[in-house]
């Protein structure tokens, strides 16, 4: 970010238009740092957001995947994930069938040292692998959990052939066993 830039934020879509990586303006001194790490009117500009109405937290060992996970309509949630400490492979993949960039994922490293957040819209399966030790990811989302909207699918499916970048990662049996895409009921 550009130091005569007063902005707490920057905001840039991904290749996927609708999936926004958001970078605040960190200040550090000799004490640590500070910066916001969300602002209602700095969102609304970027058009994003800013009614966010649960928040989860995670850890994670080194090499976990989470996901990819979504809600179904009604309950579609939109999500701003972040990493309060370690570091992530954060993926975000389109399962909106009318969408022109359906299928279609995107990823990004979020980290304890970059602060960098990504806006995912409902609509996107959304998973992460934990590239360090001791992970803590935290992510606010526009609609409350509801298990009976509870969806996923399959982390290693081949139809949308993410190449993680770990050879053995550590699943849980739930992810391990989410459907394929041609078994799941998508957007």
């Amino acid at each position: 970010m550009n130091k005569g830039d007063k902005r707490p934020f920057t905001f840039a879509p991904l290749d996927i238009p609708d999936v926004i990586l958001a970078e605040p303006k960190v200040f550090p001194d000799d004490r640590g740092f500070f910066f916001e790490s969300f602002k209602t009117s700095d969102f609304e500009k970027a058009n994003l957001p800013t009614h966010f109405v649960q928040d989860n937290f995670s850890f994670s060992k080194k090499d976990v995947i989470r996901g990819l996970h979504y809600q179904k309509h009604p309950k579609a949630q939109g999500k701003l994930v972040f990493v309060l400490k370690g570091d992530v492979w954060d993926v975000a993949v389109d399962i909106r069938r009318e969408s022109p960039t359906f299928l279609k994922w995107v990823a990004v490293e979020l980290n304890d040292q970059n602060h960098a957040m990504l806006y995912i819209p409902p609509g996107f399966a959304h998973g992460f692998i934990s590239l360090t030790e001791d992970v803590h990811p935290l992510y606010k989302c526009t609609n409350e959990y509801d298990p009976q909207a509870d969806a996923g699918v399959r982390w290693n499916d081949p139809d949308i052939a993410i190449p993680w970048p770990v050879g053995n990662p550590i699943v849980s049996a739930k992810d391990a066993f989410l459907p394929f895409l041609q078994q799941t009921e998508l957007f």
